[in-house]
């Protein structure tokens, strides 16, 4: 809960850890502080967590999912527009 009052994403990231050592206690933290930081707008939560370093594809991908299911939502539409249209044997999930 202290590290929630610090807002360079380096410093936590050299407290909490950030992914480098590859294992939940040096990944999950980081995210969720990250993603506490910025629950409200997915592109500032991605890069706070990007600019940290260590494992950011791990780092980044919790901290969307996180964001993303709350009030924020979606990534940016122009994201969204940049991406590869997904495989066709994907099914769509259903709301």
């Amino acid at each position: 809960r202290d590290m929630l009052d610090y807002q360079d994403a380096g410093t936590v990231a050299a407290v909490l850890g950030n992914g480098r050592r590859t294992s939940a206690h040096d990944t999950v933290p980081f995210a969720l502080w990250s993603a506490a930081r910025s629950l409200g707008n997915f592109e500032e939560a991605f890069w706070l967590t990007a600019q940290a370093g260590g494992d950011v594809d791990t780092t980044c991908a919790i901290v969307g999912g996180v964001v993303a299911a709350g009030t924020a939502g979606a990534p940016p539409a122009a994201w969204l527009a940049q991406t590869e249209e997904p495989p066709g044997w994907l099914v769509p999930a259903r709301h």
